[in-house]
């Protein structure tokens, strides 16, 4: 299959344990990717999740081809992916992260800010970055995506651009 049919959906950041398991950073919001018997690839390699436990917000996942810490090992920041034909249904409000990459961002007032370079998971919402533009994934900032003309609406509060004075707050 062409990564174009694929989703990235974690990344690997250490070995855990002497049997083979990983220590995965997940960057999807669907954590039943890493559920026993889902199909994972590794360096375009399918890998059979076996067993999957979870430490705070990291996975630690034992694949059924992986069986050694030195084999582990060798994986350490690489990606893990899977395939888009297996992706959960998205709500209406719900989006790939992929798909709002490249994404124009206009504002309300200031039009134009431009293109979303990446999206930063954080705690309380994603951040969309844009520049030197932190947007968070909020109701609040973001009023409409349009995948299809490309077009990401905000409406962003005073001190939230570059060489804004943000709002005194009282």
């Amino acid at each position: 299959m062409a990564s174009d049919d694929l989703v990235v959906v974690g990344q690997i950041v250490g070995e855990f344990g002497i049997r083979g398991a990983v220590k995965v950073q997940p960057l999807t919001d669907f954590v039943e990717r890493f559920d026993p018997g889902a199909v994972l690839l590794v360096k375009g390699r399918e890998m059979t999740v076996a067993n999957c436990s979870w430490h705070k917000e990291q996975a630690r996942v034992q694949f059924r081809e992986i069986k050694t810490i030195d084999e582990a090992e060798k994986l350490k920041w690489e990606h893990l992916s899977a395939y888009k034909e297996d992706l959960p249904e998205l709500d209406e409000d719900e989006f790939l992260t992929e798909d709002l990459i490249g994404l124009e961002v206009r504002d309300k007032k200031a039009g134009s800010i431009g293109k979303v370079d990446q999206v930063i998971r954080s705690a309380a919402s994603d951040l969309l970055v844009v520049g030197e533009t932190l947007i968070p994934t909020v109701k609040e900032f973001v009023k409409s995506v349009d995948l299809k003309a490309g077009v990401i609406e905000v409406e962003l509060i005073e001190g939230m651009l570059p060489g804004e004075e943000a709002e005194e707050v009282r």
